[in-house]
């Protein structure tokens, strides 16, 4: 059952993080593996969101595709990510965003099974090496989005 956890301190605003997390349409363009993203769904209730979604991930010859129900709480600065159907046995993915000093930490964690043994030895180990790529991608989107802002700096 693999799961990953990370920490990384960003030097933008726990808002901008989770806005820019919390944007899942623009994730084919610049998230590892992830090749196309379908919101399906989407209910408001005051500041909460619930989306469903289909990701396709592709790797090589092989290209998956899976549907995740994402619960956005910007006053919690938290992403819960629960899937519904695909090749997954299971799959929990969160989001969260802490003030810093410098700006933001953010903590990503997954853990997830995949239901066939082929296609978890197949694709586990590059779903472990996204992953770990995962911070890097987000926080170069971040500089890139957020560009025109100021950078916040310790004090």
């Amino acid at each position: 059952m693999p799961k990953f956890e990370n920490s990384r301190s960003v030097r933008h605003t726990p808002e901008q993080m989770f806005a820019l997390v919390a944007d899942i349409e623009r994730y084919p363009d610049f998230l590892p593996l992830c090749q196309k993203l379908v919101v399906r769904s989407r209910r408001e209730k005051g500041t909460k969101t619930l989306l469903v979604a289909d990701m396709t991930v592709a790797y090589k010859l092989v290209r998956e595709t899976f549907t995740s129900q994402i619960f956005l709480r910007p006053e919690d600065r938290q992403i819960d990510v629960t899937y519904l159907d695909g090749p997954f046995r299971y799959l929990e993915n969160r989001w969260n965003f802490v003030e810093a000093p410098d700006g933001c930490e953010v903590r990503f964690f997954i853990d997830y099974e995949f239901r066939n043994r082929a296609l978890g030895l197949l694709m586990g180990s590059m779903f472990d090496y996204a992953f770990r790529r995962f911070a890097n991608a987000f926080e170069d989107r971040a500089n890139l989005v957020y560009a025109n802002e100021p950078v916040l700096s310790g004090t």
